[in-house]
């Protein structure tokens, strides 16, 4: 008698895990963000509104009663003011020397630093100590510490040779500015360009020394090409940073002998004028000008990151 065995077939049931709904894991992902994200609107996005808004208005704070709805008035006095065209070409001039001699400066130092030497790490430390000083701080440093015609360190040196002891901010009121500022920004393009240096394809460079090209031919073919991009970013965020610069107007000159640019005509404007409608107007002006050029800025760093991205 034979006994048949038959084994039992275990049958899995397959559970389906029923996932949420696309718009429910989107929400879930984006909620981290969302206090930076309100924090950000209430701290940046309402007041610009609200300077917006009161652009629109003829708004004296001594007469706050007597405020009425101008529509673009004010923006039509902003561009056609001679007072304000004039501060906006003294930003200009003020913007584009202090780029391009930052620049040229920077890239002097980032190109000694590229070598290895000894010290380095103390030179650069030095060298990017500017960068790190209180705006405010360094314009005080430059007023009272270089330019004072009395106790002065220019003068002083001047003296120690015998020659004259001007008055550098009476006579060259927008120079003393400038300087001071290329002073504190020209680390800021060293490090910046030192990065583009870094970045080199040195089987590039060690391959056209063999081929017997000089260190000038180098310089001249291989790698300000590779820099373009670098000077481009460099002279885009430094000319967003120094549109909107104000310290060094104040402290140096208080906007006197010509040196008044759009950030200190608005705090005239605003403070001492009380015209808060034609000062609002002037910080939209400036606002969209930062804008216009931050975009360019980002396209510039977006490049950079696709050139990166493609070696790698």
């Amino acid at each position: 008698m034979t006994a048949t065995t038959t084994a039992p077939v275990a049958t899995t049931a397959v559970h389906t895990v029923k996932q949420p709904p696309a718009r429910l894991r989107a929400w879930a992902t984006r909620a981290p963000l969302l206090p930076a994200l309100i924090f950000m609107v209430v701290v940046t996005q309402l007041p610009f509104v609200a300077t917006l808004v009161i652009s629109f208005f003829d708004w004296n704070a001594l007469y706050p009663d007597a405020r009425h709805f101008t529509g673009f008035e004010n923006y039509r006095q902003v561009l056609t003011d001679a007072d304000l065209r004039q501060s906006a070409w003294t930003t200009v001039l003020l913007t584009v020397a202090v780029v391009m001699v930052s620049l040229i400066l920077g890239l002097a130092l980032a190109l000694l630093l590229d070598r290895k030497f000894r010290g380095r790490g103390v030179v650069r430390t030095l060298l990017i100590a500017p960068f790190l000083v209180v705006p405010v701080a360094a314009a005080l440093l430059w007023k009272h510490v270089l330019y004072n015609p009395e106790y002065g360190l220019l003068n002083g040196l001047l003296h120690y040779v015998g020659g004259p002891q001007p008055d550098w901010i009476s006579n060259t009121p927008l120079l003393a500015v400038e300087a001071s500022l290329v002073w504190q920004w020209t680390p800021f393009m060293m490090l910046i360009l030192l990065a583009g240096l870094q970045s080199r394809d040195q089987q590039q460079m060690e391959a056209a020394r063999v081929d017997g090209a000089s260190d000038w031919q180098i310089f001249l073919y291989l790698t300000l090409p590779h820099l373009r991009r670098y000077l481009e970013l460099g002279a885009l965020l430094g000319s967003i940073y120094i549109v909107q610069n104000f310290d060094a107007v104040f402290t140096i000159t208080s906007g006197g002998l010509g040196t008044a640019n759009l950030p200190y005509t608005v705090y005239q404007s605003f403070y001492q004028a009380h015209e808060n409608g034609l000062a609002s107007a002037a910080g939209v002006l400036v606002v969209i000008g930062s804008i216009i050029i931050a975009t360019f800025a980002l396209r510039v760093v977006s490049s950079l990151f696709r050139e990166e991205v493609s070696r790698a």
